[in-house]
């Protein structure tokens, strides 16, 4: 491919479109509950209602859409998909590519706060040129085409990606979602990519019970959650794993059913320390991601790629142990315990945070820009 088939992109979200959310927002049709149920069965109504006045009366799309047009974004087509990325470069010549991917709910606006720092640090030696992509399916990289995109033909367009930058050696960070695709990079470019950081970090036990001798208490409380991740993946993830064409009319329809699905995630994943989901992350960046789900129309699509990597025979086979050099962030919430981290990658730099969960870099975006830069410097 050439360089002529990288097109330029700006977010520029109709008025229209802002009307027409508005609009179904002030008519939703809501839902009863049952009394003193709290979070226990899903979002509570009160909650809900509020978050839903917010979003239609005080939160400023047109405020978030400026944030992200203030930096490069383009799209190209790579293996009939269109992709959507930002590709922010440092002033620092010498800097190091680096990717970051972004997981299902969130999105490229999940990493905001993180560029300016990754890309002008005050030491240029810690400098990154900064490449965003959004997910295949995913916000402006959506809808999908087409079936098929599994994590690992992600990672391949993802490295195709790359390759059309022009970057011959890369970074790559990744949480959850992300980090199965930045491992996979580092599985089939293991010449290119220089090293891959990680946070919420999935990593399972085999089934042996010597799996669990000696571990710490800590190990022990991510064990604990852990088995608590699982069966909440058998709530949502089954559903999106096996009917989301279905669960696709729903959220396309209805901008607080769109708005329940996610804010849920941002309620359970997030720092237990917080009540409330914004108690870990502002209400804008939620809503700024919602936000991009909905006006994209990407509800369907998302919850297809969950789909595809479920019914993908080698998404969760054994798989050869990385070579690439691998730095692990465990937020406080986090649920890796370091043996079956150490089994499947090649951990090089493990760091354990005082606080955060899954969503890092909305959470704390300042501890994990550091820990990016110290596992890089281990790489000079």
């Amino acid at each position: 491919m050439t360089h002529a088939a990288i097109r330029a992109f700006s977010v520029d979200i109709s008025q229209a479109d802002l009307d027409d959310l508005h609009d179904r927002l002030t008519r939703t049709r809501w839902s009863g509950e049952l009394p003193g149920i709290g979070w226990a069965r899903g979002v509570p109504a009160d909650y809900l209602k509020a978050l839903a006045e917010y979003w239609s009366a005080g939160y400023d799309w047109r405020k978030a859409e400026a944030r992200l047009n203030e930096f490069p974004q383009f799209t190209t087509e790579i293996d009939g998909q269109e992709i959507h990325f930002l590709h922010v470069r440092s002033p620092h010549p010498d800097a190091t590519a680096l990717v970051l991917l972004h997981e299902w709910p969130t999105s490229v606006a999940a990493f905001i706060d993180m560029i300016a720092p990754l890309a002008d640090p005050t030491d240029p030696a810690d400098a990154f040129h900064v490449i965003i992509p959004s997910l295949p399916g995913i916000a402006f990289s959506g809808p999908l085409a087409g079936p098929g995109w599994t994590y690992a033909r992600t990672a391949g367009a993802i490295t195709a990606l790359m390759s059309r930058l022009g970057y011959d050696g890369y970074g790559v960070q990744g949480a959850g979602g992300g980090a199965f695709i930045a491992a996979e990079m580092g599985r089939r470019e293991p010449q290119h990519v220089l090293g891959i950081h990680v946070n919420a970090l999935l990593a399972f036990p085999s089934g042996d019970p010597s799996d669990f001798a000696g571990l710490t208490q800590a190990e022990r409380h991510r064990v604990e959650r852990l088995q608590n991740f699982r069966e909440d993946m058998m709530g949502f993830a089954q559903v999106q794993s096996t009917r989301p064409q279905t669960l696709a009319y729903a959220l396309h329809d209805s901008p607080v059913g769109q708005l329940a699905w996610i804010v849920e995630k941002f309620k359970e994943w997030t720092d237990p320390a917080g009540e409330l989901p914004e108690d870990a992350v502002d209400r804008d960046a939620i809503l700024t991601n919602v936000s991009l789900y909905w006006f994209t129309g990407t509800a369907g699509s998302s919850a297809h790629l969950y789909y595809e990597n479920a019914h993908d025979v080698n998404a969760w086979s054994a798989k050869a142990r990385g070579t690439v050099p691998t730095g692990v962030a465990v937020a406080a919430a986090d649920i890796t315990v370091r043996r079956f981290a150490d089994r499947d990658h090649n951990v090089t730099h493990w760091t354990e945070l005082a606080s955060g969960g899954a969503f890092l870099s909305l959470e704390q975006p300042d501890l994990l820009v550091e820990d990016i830069r110290a596992f890089f410097r281990t790489l000079r």
